[in-house]
Protein backbone atom coordinates (compact mmCIF):
# COMPACT_ATOMS: atom_id res chain seq x y z
CA UNK A 1 0.00 0.00 0.00
CA UNK A 2 2.88 2.29 0.28
CA UNK A 3 2.79 2.94 -3.67
CA UNK A 4 -0.96 4.10 -3.12
CA UNK A 5 -1.41 7.91 -2.30
CA UNK A 6 -4.80 9.67 -1.84
CA UNK A 7 -5.46 11.89 -4.73
CA UNK A 8 -6.02 15.80 -3.91
CA UNK A 9 -8.95 16.88 -6.45
CA UNK A 10 -9.71 20.49 -6.53
CA UNK A 11 -13.12 20.16 -5.20
CA UNK A 12 -12.74 18.94 -1.96
CA UNK A 13 -15.72 18.66 1.11
CA UNK A 14 -16.32 21.90 2.04
CA UNK A 15 -16.86 23.15 -1.32
CA UNK A 16 -19.62 20.30 -1.99
CA UNK A 17 -21.15 20.86 0.78
CA UNK A 18 -21.32 24.71 0.54
CA UNK A 19 -22.99 24.39 -3.15
CA UNK A 20 -25.45 21.86 -1.25
CA UNK A 21 -25.78 23.92 1.42
CA UNK A 22 -25.47 21.76 4.28
CA UNK A 23 -22.69 20.16 6.56
CA UNK A 24 -22.46 16.88 5.28
CA UNK A 25 -22.47 13.91 8.27
CA UNK A 26 -23.03 10.00 8.46
CA UNK A 27 -26.23 8.79 10.53
CA UNK A 28 -25.91 5.47 11.90
CA UNK A 29 -28.79 3.57 12.68
CA UNK A 30 -28.41 1.14 14.96
CA UNK A 31 -30.40 -1.60 16.80
CA UNK A 32 -32.18 -4.70 16.68
CA UNK A 33 -33.98 -6.49 13.62
CA UNK A 34 -37.33 -5.00 14.15
CA UNK A 35 -36.59 -1.90 16.06
CA UNK A 36 -37.76 0.50 13.49
CA UNK A 37 -34.21 1.45 12.33
CA UNK A 38 -34.80 1.17 8.52
CA UNK A 39 -39.10 3.11 8.75
CA UNK A 40 -36.87 5.86 11.05
CA UNK A 41 -33.87 6.44 8.50
CA UNK A 42 -36.58 6.47 5.44
CA UNK A 43 -38.82 8.85 7.05
CA UNK A 44 -35.83 11.24 7.94
CA UNK A 45 -34.51 11.11 4.40
CA UNK A 46 -37.76 11.92 2.78
CA UNK A 47 -38.18 15.02 5.07
CA UNK A 48 -34.77 16.66 4.13
CA UNK A 49 -35.24 15.39 0.64
CA UNK A 50 -38.83 17.44 0.52
CA UNK A 51 -36.88 19.69 2.26
CA UNK A 52 -34.49 20.19 -0.54
CA UNK A 53 -31.20 18.71 1.03
CA UNK A 54 -28.98 16.16 -0.54
CA UNK A 55 -29.03 12.53 0.71
CA UNK A 56 -28.76 8.79 0.38
CA UNK A 57 -30.08 6.06 2.89
CA UNK A 58 -27.68 2.66 2.97
CA UNK A 59 -29.57 -0.46 3.88
CA UNK A 60 -28.34 -3.54 5.34
CA UNK A 61 -30.19 -5.75 3.27
CA UNK A 62 -29.96 -3.64 0.39
CA UNK A 63 -26.04 -3.45 -0.29
CA UNK A 64 -26.35 -7.31 0.02
CA UNK A 65 -27.87 -7.10 -3.28
CA UNK A 66 -24.29 -5.12 -4.28
CA UNK A 67 -21.49 -4.15 -3.15
CA UNK A 68 -21.32 -7.04 -0.15
CA UNK A 69 -23.02 -9.90 -2.53
CA UNK A 70 -20.05 -11.83 -1.52
CA UNK A 71 -20.76 -12.05 1.95
CA UNK A 72 -22.06 -14.16 4.13
CA UNK A 73 -22.99 -13.71 8.07
CA UNK A 74 -20.28 -15.13 9.89
CA UNK A 75 -18.46 -13.07 12.32
CA UNK A 76 -15.59 -11.97 9.57
CA UNK A 77 -18.26 -11.46 6.92
CA UNK A 78 -20.50 -8.91 9.03
CA UNK A 79 -17.56 -7.08 10.28
CA UNK A 80 -16.35 -6.54 6.58
CA UNK A 81 -20.00 -5.82 5.63
CA UNK A 82 -19.82 -3.12 8.10
CA UNK A 83 -16.54 -2.57 7.29
CA UNK A 84 -17.56 -1.74 3.11
CA UNK A 85 -20.23 0.41 4.17
CA UNK A 86 -18.50 2.64 6.22
CA UNK A 87 -16.18 3.31 3.68
CA UNK A 88 -18.68 3.71 0.86
CA UNK A 89 -20.48 6.07 3.73
CA UNK A 90 -16.94 8.04 3.99
CA UNK A 91 -16.95 8.92 0.00
CA UNK A 92 -20.78 9.77 0.24
CA UNK A 93 -20.40 12.27 3.00
CA UNK A 94 -16.86 13.46 1.31
CA UNK A 95 -18.98 14.27 -1.78
CA UNK A 96 -21.19 16.51 0.59
CA UNK A 97 -24.17 14.05 1.36
CA UNK A 98 -26.10 13.88 4.35
CA UNK A 99 -25.93 9.95 4.29
CA UNK A 100 -28.25 7.45 6.55
CA UNK A 101 -27.39 3.85 7.18
CA UNK A 102 -29.56 1.31 9.08
CA UNK A 103 -27.39 -1.65 10.42
CA UNK A 104 -28.19 -4.12 13.26
CA UNK A 105 -23.99 -3.38 13.99
CA UNK A 106 -24.50 -5.51 16.98
CA UNK A 107 -20.65 -4.84 18.79
CA UNK A 108 -19.72 -1.29 20.42
CA UNK A 109 -16.07 -2.37 18.55
CA UNK A 110 -17.87 -2.58 15.05
CA UNK A 111 -19.60 0.95 15.06
CA UNK A 112 -16.65 2.54 16.74
CA UNK A 113 -14.19 1.37 13.97
CA UNK A 114 -16.71 2.99 11.37
CA UNK A 115 -16.63 6.06 13.77
CA UNK A 116 -13.03 6.25 13.52
CA UNK A 117 -13.17 6.96 9.51
CA UNK A 118 -14.97 10.28 10.18
CA UNK A 119 -13.72 13.69 11.22
CA UNK A 120 -15.44 14.94 14.52
CA UNK A 121 -18.56 15.77 14.29
CA UNK A 122 -19.18 13.58 11.17
CA UNK A 123 -20.49 10.34 12.69
CA UNK A 124 -24.17 11.00 14.67
CA UNK A 125 -24.58 7.55 16.20
CA UNK A 126 -28.66 6.84 16.71
CA UNK A 127 -29.73 3.97 18.82
CA UNK A 128 -33.35 2.60 18.16
CA UNK A 129 -33.58 1.47 21.82
CA UNK A 130 -37.15 -0.69 20.69
CA UNK A 131 -37.24 -3.74 23.08
CA UNK A 132 -36.58 -6.86 22.23
CA UNK A 133 -40.01 -8.22 23.01
CA UNK A 134 -41.96 -5.22 20.63
CA UNK A 135 -39.12 -6.14 17.94
CA UNK A 136 -40.04 -9.97 18.34
CA UNK A 137 -43.67 -8.95 18.27
CA UNK A 138 -43.14 -7.01 14.85
CA UNK A 139 -41.18 -9.73 13.38
CA UNK A 140 -42.08 -7.84 9.67
CA UNK A 141 -39.42 -11.16 8.47
CA UNK A 142 -39.99 -13.77 10.07
CA UNK A 143 -36.38 -14.04 11.16
CA UNK A 144 -37.33 -14.06 14.78
CA UNK A 145 -39.50 -16.97 14.97
CA UNK A 146 -36.88 -18.60 12.26
CA UNK A 147 -34.25 -18.00 15.10
CA UNK A 148 -36.72 -19.58 17.88
CA UNK A 149 -37.01 -22.58 15.61
CA UNK A 150 -33.29 -22.76 15.36
CA UNK A 151 -33.20 -22.39 11.78
CA UNK A 152 -31.00 -19.03 11.94
CA UNK A 153 -28.15 -19.68 14.32
CA UNK A 154 -26.36 -16.42 15.84
CA UNK A 155 -29.36 -14.11 15.61
CA UNK A 156 -28.43 -11.04 17.51
CA UNK A 157 -31.07 -10.40 20.50
CA UNK A 158 -32.13 -14.03 20.50
CA UNK A 159 -28.70 -16.35 20.51
CA UNK A 160 -26.50 -13.66 20.10
CA UNK A 161 -25.91 -10.65 21.88
CA UNK A 162 -26.58 -6.90 20.80
CA UNK A 163 -24.14 -4.22 22.46
CA UNK A 164 -26.46 -1.41 23.56
CA UNK A 165 -24.58 2.26 23.06
CA UNK A 166 -23.74 4.20 26.19
CA UNK A 167 -22.93 6.89 24.44
CA UNK A 168 -25.14 7.40 21.47
CA UNK A 169 -25.32 10.98 19.88
CA UNK A 170 -29.32 10.42 20.26
CA UNK A 171 -31.81 7.54 21.41
CA UNK A 172 -35.09 6.53 20.22
CA UNK A 173 -37.65 4.18 20.88
CA UNK A 174 -40.10 3.52 17.72
CA UNK A 175 -42.67 1.42 20.45
CA UNK A 176 -43.23 5.21 22.13
CA UNK A 177 -45.00 8.13 20.45
CA UNK A 178 -45.27 8.13 16.32
CA UNK A 179 -42.84 8.26 13.71
CA UNK A 180 -43.59 11.93 13.02
CA UNK A 181 -42.60 13.03 16.66
CA UNK A 182 -39.96 11.01 16.22
CA UNK A 183 -38.94 12.59 12.65
CA UNK A 184 -39.19 15.87 14.20
CA UNK A 185 -36.76 14.77 16.96
CA UNK A 186 -34.21 13.84 14.35
CA UNK A 187 -34.35 17.39 12.15
CA UNK A 188 -34.01 19.40 15.68
CA UNK A 189 -31.18 17.83 16.67
CA UNK A 190 -29.37 18.32 12.97
CA UNK A 191 -30.80 21.86 12.86
CA UNK A 192 -28.74 22.38 16.50
CA UNK A 193 -25.72 20.74 15.26
CA UNK A 194 -25.88 23.00 12.53
CA UNK A 195 -25.85 20.30 9.66
CA UNK A 196 -29.00 21.61 8.23
CA UNK A 197 -30.64 25.18 8.00
CA UNK A 198 -33.67 25.74 9.99
CA UNK A 199 -35.03 28.54 8.01
CA UNK A 200 -34.50 26.16 4.77
CA UNK A 201 -36.50 23.24 6.65
CA UNK A 202 -39.60 25.78 7.87
CA UNK A 203 -39.77 27.36 3.99
CA UNK A 204 -40.95 23.60 2.93
CA UNK A 205 -43.16 22.44 5.97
Amino acid sequence: MSDIVWHQHSIDQASRAKQKGQNPVLLWFTGLSGSGKSTLAGALEKALYDAGFHTYLLDGDNVRHGLCQDLGFSASDRNENLRRVGEVAKLMVDAGLVVLSAFISPTKEEREQVRALFDQGRFIEVYVSTPVEVCEARDPKGLYQKARAGEIKDFTGISAPYEAPTTAELTIDTSKGDLATQVNALLDYLVAIQVIDMDKLQATA
